[in-house]
Parts: structure tokens; C-alpha cells; sequence
């Protein structure tokens, strides 16, 4: 790990790209992201590591971070984990999106029965994103109470960053199975698999090759924190050159921005890969954000 945030600039202008779209930010309702830095605090014996959040700092100062950074257009991604807690999430995304104009309206849902309800009305009032975690929510995909949800999302063609893969820590309803199950039935639905799908890489790789509008976002892949790289042919990353996806999980990581740029870079899948998924894919989904 070399690289610290102040190198981005000369990077991106050595790129050609106006800055960074980033798929993957967390901006949170202030009680539930002090449960998050809680969790990570304390998971250092579950994840086998101390993982100290790099970025603890209020709402605006990591706002000012992003754009120093370069990030032009960014998520406010929040998730669901358990019926009756979306709404009051949902709620407080809206008013962040009104604050912040360069992030993506964000929302997220839960499989209960009051979502075929609140999921079309969010999208109806301009939600551009929304964010599901299989992990931490303990549901499978292809749970049946999500069936219009997902009917609503597949037919508005707002992405969902997806966390399916089983890692950090496998949940009972992780990998690909059930993503493919929902797939199989809605194949036009766009989701954005978060990590890679890491550590089941290659079965989302497939499932990206079969669905048109199936992505894959880079966060926390490739890293200096993790000891082992991810299951991930670099050669089949660059042959899904326009289905990858920058993505950060910031402000919840445990090194500088830059590390997950440097460690995309170090791939050496050339300039013309790390300029669309830092940029042109990005802006391709969300939108290009402030000039």
C-alpha cells in the first residue's frame, strides 16, 4: 500500500476522466451508522482483524472528503435489516439526497409484505439506487415477498448494489443460488453485485455474462487488507470491462481511499478498463454527477 488520497488527483488527470463514480458510499441515519462502526469495532475477533473505520467523521466533513477525492457522483447506500426499518431509512435518504446534490437518491427494502407498496411509491418520487444485504439481513433473494419488488425495479430499471456473496462471513442465504433463481425470472433486472460477489467471483462473472443488465462493483477487492486475493481472473475482468463498476465502501474501510484505486490499478488491465470502471461505467448507471 503506497498510494494516499492526496496522489488521486494527478492520477485521474493522467486518466483523462473528469473524476470518480462511486457505486458504493454509506451515508446512514446517525443512529443506525453508530451501530455499523459498533459492529466493526467489535468484529475484529469474528473477521480475524481489528478493522478501524478510516473515515469517522460527521455527515458534511465526509461529503468535502468525497469531493476533494474527486468523487463527482456517489450512492448514500443504507440497508434493511429487518421488516419495519426501511421506511424510516428510506425517509432519511430522501431528506440527505435534498442536502447533497452530488449523491444518488438511495433507498432500501426489505422482503415484507408492506414493500410491494413502499418500494414502487420511492420510485415513482426519483429514487435512483437502491441497496440490499443479504448478509446482514438474513433473507434470501429470491424470498417470494420480494417477487414485486423486484417485478417494480426490473420495469423502472433502477440498479440494486446487491450484497450476495458469502464474504466477509457466509450468511444462511448468500451466494448465487438465489440471485440466479431471481435472474431466471426477472432477467432484465439490474443489479450491481457488490465485492465481486467475493468469494463466489466466478459464478457472478457468469451471472453477468448471461444477464444484460448484471454488474459487479470492485469494492474492497484486490486490497492490501486482505491476505489472500480474490478468486477473480483478471483476464475475465477485463473482458467484463463494461459491466464493472467502481466502489468504495467508504467511509468504512481500514485504509486511504486511494488503496482501492492503487489496488485496481495494480491489476495492470490498462488505462483504458480503469477508465470505465472508475468513470464511464459509473456515470453510464448513475448519472455523471457535478461538472
Amino acid at each position: 500500500m503506497t498510494w494516499q488520497d492526496a496522489d488521486l488527483a494527478a492520477y485521474l488527470e493522467r486518466l483523462g476522466v473528469p473524476g470518480i463514480v462511486d457505486v458504493h458510499v454509506h451515508f446512514m441515519a446517525p443512529p443506525v451508522l453508530a451501530k455499523v462502526w459498533a459492529y466493526f469495532d467489535a468484529a475484529g475477533p469474528k473477521l480475524g482483524r481489528p478493522w478501524p473505520i478510516h473515515y469517522r467523521t460527521s455527515d458534511e466533513e465526509r461529503v468535502e472528503t468525497l469531493r476533494t477525492l474527486g468523487v463527482k457522483r456517489f450512492t448514500a447506500l443504507s440497508y434493511a435489516h429487518k421488516p419495519g426499518v426501511a421506511g424510516f431509512m428510506n425517509d432519511w435518504l430522501a431528506g440527505f439526497a435534498e442536502r447533497v446534490p452530488d449523491s444518488v437518491r438511495s433507498a432500501t427494502f426489505y422482503p415484507e409484505p408492506e414493500a410491494a407498496e413502499y418500494v414502487p411509491a420511492v420510485i415513482a418520487d426519483g429514487v435512483g439506487v437502491f441497496k440490499a444485504h443479504l448478509q446482514v439481513g438474513e433473507f434470501a433473494a429470491d424470498d417470494p415477498l420480494l417477487d414485486p419488488v423486484w417485478a417494480a425495479i426490473e420495469q423502472a430499471q433502477v440498479p440494486v448494489v446487491l450484497h450476495a456473496g458469502s464474504g466477509p462471513m457466509p450468511g444462511p442465504h448468500t451466494g448465487p443460488r438465489g440471485v440466479a433463481a431471481v435472474l431466471e425470472r426477472f432477467p432484465r433486472l439490474p443489479l450491481v453485485i457488490a465485492h465481486l460477489g467475493m468469494p463466489e467471483v466466478e459464478a457472478f462473472c457468469d451471472l453477468a455474462e448471461r444477464f444484460e443488465n448484471v454488474r459487479l462493483d470492485t469494492t474492497m477487492t484486490f486490497v492490501d487488507f486482505f491476505p489472500d486475493p480474490p478468486p477473480a481472473d483478471p483476464q475475465r475482468l477485463l473482458a467484463l470491462q463494461d459491466k464493472i463498476v467502481f466502489g468504495s465502501d467508504f467511509p468504512n474501510i481500514p485504509y486511504p481511499y486511494a488503496h482501492q484505486v492503487e489496488a485496481l490499478d495494480r491489476l495492470g488491465l490498462g488505462d483504458d478498463w480503469m477508465r470505465a470502471v472508475l468513470w464511464h461505467n459509473g456515470a453510464d448507471l448513475l448519472g455523471p454527477g457535478a461538472s
